[in-house]
């Protein structure tokens, strides 16, 4: 059944058992390549992110605060990631993608759970950038082991409650009619088009939901890096500068990544959205970031290179 418009609650009012993920179907030749593809990118961030959480354990040198985030960092993206492309990949190999109504709701509780346990994460990170540089005198005391568990057990569990709610209203809202999902995996503006009538109190409840855990966070971020910057120009050694801006630049990177793909797919008005937009885009924070978190974290970071050296020496002799 081919699918136009949105739903009204005056057309057919059967009740949905599952959805259709039309995916990468608008491009059929390309299945086979598109499946080589993100079959490699998965490799590369299964690989990569748990060489980084190994190295980050395992390293005298890595016992530190930040690498403590970012050993965290690389197993939320395995987690993250593994939400969304092995079922892709299934998709693709069978070239069909329906997916039960529970089984999408559980795959959107789990994405978006996770999606904001990265920005939570990304401004621990950022915070503890920020004592570092800006408080390098207090930074032990302040970036102690306690408050760094305490940080990431906030970081994990926050979002829990918010989405609990959030999946429990969508998805016992009306769905009626088309039942085609103009996307690769079950992401929140897609599903919401296929809700019959007024969307209105949900889409508030998105806006609201997406300050929470996005605009606040980001806020945060801006604000920790506006004082560092302004701490580095402050540094009266180029070599001192040059240090410390090459610590923060890899997380910069890869939280624009993240939170500007993130923030154009769910802050845009809804009369502007497009399947094809909104797939582009939705590549970037769920693929593409988690993808280029470890090239970025280890080609940007002098001691993750020493580390990670050693430990490849280590292995390579044994």
């Amino acid at each position: 059944m081919e699918c136009t418009g949105q739903n009204s609650p005056l057309g057919n009012q059967t009740a949905l058992v599952e959805f259709i993920l039309i995916g990468f179907s608008d491009v059929p030749n390309l299945q086979g390549f598109l499946f080589g593809i993100f079959l490699i990118i998965y490799i590369i961030i299964l690989m990569g992110n748990s060489l980084i959480i190994v190295i980050t354990k395992v390293d005298p040198t890595l016992q530190t605060p930040m690498y403590f985030f970012l050993g965290n960092f690389s197993f939320l993206e395995i987690c993250y990631v593994s939400v969304t492309l092995p079922r892709l990949l299934a998709d693709l190999c069978r070239q069909y993608g329906n997916i039960s109504f529970l089984a999408c709701a559980i795959q959107m509780y789990f994405f978006l759970i996770l999606a904001d346990t990265e920005c939570f994460i990304l401004t621990a990170m950022a915070y503890d950038r920020y004592v570092a540089i800006c408080n390098p005198l207090l930074y032990p005391v302040i970036m102690n082991s306690r408050l760094c568990i305490q940080l990431a057990a906030v970081c994990w569990t926050t979002a829990i409650p918010i989405h609990t709610l959030f999946i429990s209203v969508l998805f016992t809202s009306a769905f009626c009619g088309c039942n085609q999902l103009k996307h690769f995996f079950c992401d929140v503006p897609p599903v919401v088009q296929l809700v019959c009538g007024d969307t209105f109190m949900i889409e508030i409840l998105i806006y609201v939901i997406a300050t929470i855990v996005v605009t606040v966070p980001f806020a945060l971020i801006l604000v920790s890096y506006g004082k560092i910057i302004s701490t580095i120009l402050k540094l009266p050694s180029a070599t001192g500068r040059a240090k410390a801006f090459s610590t923060c630049s890899s997380h910069l990177m890869v939280v624009t990544l993240f939170f500007g793909s993130g923030i154009i797919v769910y802050f845009r008005p809804k009369s502007t959205h497009s399947s094809g937009m909104d797939k582009f885009f939705s590549l970037f924070y769920t693929i593409l970031t988690p993808v280029f978190n470890p090239i970025i974290y280890c080609l940007r970071n002098k001691d993750v290179m020493v580390a990670l050296g050693k430990f490849l020496q280590k292995w390579t002799v044994l």
